[in-house]
């Protein structure tokens, strides 16, 4: 149901009485690189924020932005609690040693954040209001997204970048973007079928609903870098619009054949019998990499859907 919520854009659930899953200090790693100059300063869509200091204790309250700290190689005291596999997956464990990433709870709770008295909080994917935004601030330092994107649209490379400034940490910030550029242009030199190929992405049909991934939309990001292209409608689709999915590509984000070949409309569509579709499950890595799209999730990615794209694309 959490990730449900998720997709109903702009809406912040505000609880002032529960309490923290987690205060402990233990997985806290200072944000610090050895060559940050300190305070910066970082612009965004209700002005600016400044960080005083190296950041000792990170909160992240975007729905992803732990991916970015953590790929950055600091661990935050408090998370927003999302996929509760997180802490399982692939590229998270390599930073944390295996140990759980702590969580808040999965709404704006400002009491379990002040009980972690965070240095720096990070709210960048999430329709942050200015009411919220000056809660937040009344805590720590709180850094939201710039006024260049619509809200939850931020790319993940200037959310990186912004990431890596408020951390000290933009030199290793920009090591990983040019990492993740490099891997993605040279799966686009040796795939170069997928340049023009209109993929579908559909999120969550495992309900009966589907919800398409439109453009600008950072859970699609990797598609759209590779060279697919957006299919024009987004949002909601009903059962009575499958035909909408039958595009040269479709990615089912949050389902398995197994279930989805059981609904007569949607076997019979011919990007389902041509072999031109891609399940993954909700409690699968890559489901959640396409979804946090930090770096390292973004390279995970990469490596499990390329093999997956040209055996898609190479259908007729």
């Amino acid at each position: 149901m959490r990730r449900w919520l998720r997709l109903v854009t702009g809406l912040v659930v505000v609880v002032l009485a529960a309490s923290c899953s987690s205060s402990s200090d233990d997985t806290a790693t200072p944000a610090s690189s050895g060559g940050a100059v300190f305070p910066v300063t970082i612009a965004h869509k209700f002005g600016s924020t400044t960080v005083p200091a190296e950041p000792k204790r990170v909160l992240t309250v975007g729905w992803n932005d732990q991916d970015f700290v953590l790929s950055l190689g600091v661990v935050p005291i408090a998370t927003r609690e999302w996929f509760e596999e997180y802490s399982t997956y692939p590229w998270v464990t390599a930073k944390t040693g295996g140990k759980a990433v702590p969580t808040f709870s999965a709404e704006i709770n400002y009491e379990a954040i002040i009980k972690q008295k965070p240095d720096l909080i990070l709210a960048i994917y999430e329709t942050i209001s200015r009411e919220v935004y000056d809660k937040l601030s009344a805590i720590a330092p709180t850094v939201v997204q710039a006024s260049d994107y619509q809200d939850e649209e931020t790319p993940w490379d200037v959310q990186l970048a912004t990431i890596g400034k408020a951390l000290g940490r933009s030199s290793e910030a920009s090591a990983l973007t040019k990492k993740v550029d490099d891997a993605v242009a040279a799966a686009k030199s040796a795939h170069p079928e997928f340049a023009g190929k209109t993929l579908v992405e559909d999120y969550g049909p495992e309900n009966g609903s589907h919800w398409l991934i439109g453009a600008n939309d950072p859970r699609r990001s990797l598609f759209d870098a590779l060279g697919f292209r957006t299919q024009p409608e987004s949002g909601d689709l009903s059962e009575e619009r499958l035909d909408v999915l039958d595009r040269d590509v479709l990615f089912l984000n949050g389902a398995t054949e197994q279930d989805m070949l059981k609904r007569p409309v949607f076997a019979k569509l011919p990007v389902v019998t041509e072999g031109r579709t891609i399940y993954t499950g909700f409690d699968t890595p890559l489901a959640g990499a396409l979804s946090y799209s930090g770096p390292d999730a973004l390279l995970f990615a990469l490596n499990e859907l390329v093999p997956q794209l040209a055996a898609a694309t190479a259908q007729p």
